[in-house]
């Protein structure tokens, strides 16, 4: 998406995040997610994507409402230039189960190989069902750290990193 297309569709990718944390989905939020805090998120997103540090794949159901979205940030160290960060990658809990979320996992790895990225990292929640998701696609855990991220509802649970070699 660009960057426009990104503020255009703010309020269904604000939407789309209140949903993962609603559902329990550890990704930087505590629950209730106020949707105006998920808008302005997004905004800065816009601002990202504009500013090439990151991009952003959507997936628009049949009413033009996002229903899942993906996000590639690139690092920013000079000697980091060869990765890049998978980061949120949502799925509405309505369109789960269907291959959404591998579709859009595997638009963003074509994409950072054929932008010269060779390595990807992401950090999920660790015994999460985003697990079998990466595992499945070919990630390989590079281990756990305990009690690194609060879930929404502000327990502290373990993340496990992953990686993926490009190419």
């Amino acid at each position: 998406m660009s960057p426009d297309a990104v503020r255009a569709h703010a309020d269904g990718l604000a939407a789309l995040l209140v949903d993962a944390v609603d559902g329990g989905a550890s990704v930087g939020f505590l629950a209730p997610l106020d949707p105006a805090a998920a808008v302005s998120w997004w905004s800065g997103v816009a601002e990202e994507a504009a500013a090439g540090v990151r991009d952003v794949w959507a997936a628009l159901g049949p009413d033009g409402r996002p229903t899942g979205v993906v996000t590639l940030v690139r690092a920013g160290a000079e000697n980091g230039r060869h990765r890049g960060e998978i980061a949120r990658l949502l799925v509405h809990r309505s369109a789960r189960g269907r291959g959404l979320g591998r579709r859009l996992l595997a638009t963003a790895e074509a994409h950072a190989a054929t932008t010269g990225l060779r390595l990807l990292v992401l950090d999920t929640q660790t015994d999460s069902p985003a697990e079998h998701l990466y595992r499945g696609a070919g990630w390989t855990a590079a281990g756990t750290v305990p009690d690194f991220a609060a879930d929404p509802a502000g327990t502290l649970r373990a993340t496990t990193l992953y990686y993926k070699r490009l190419g």
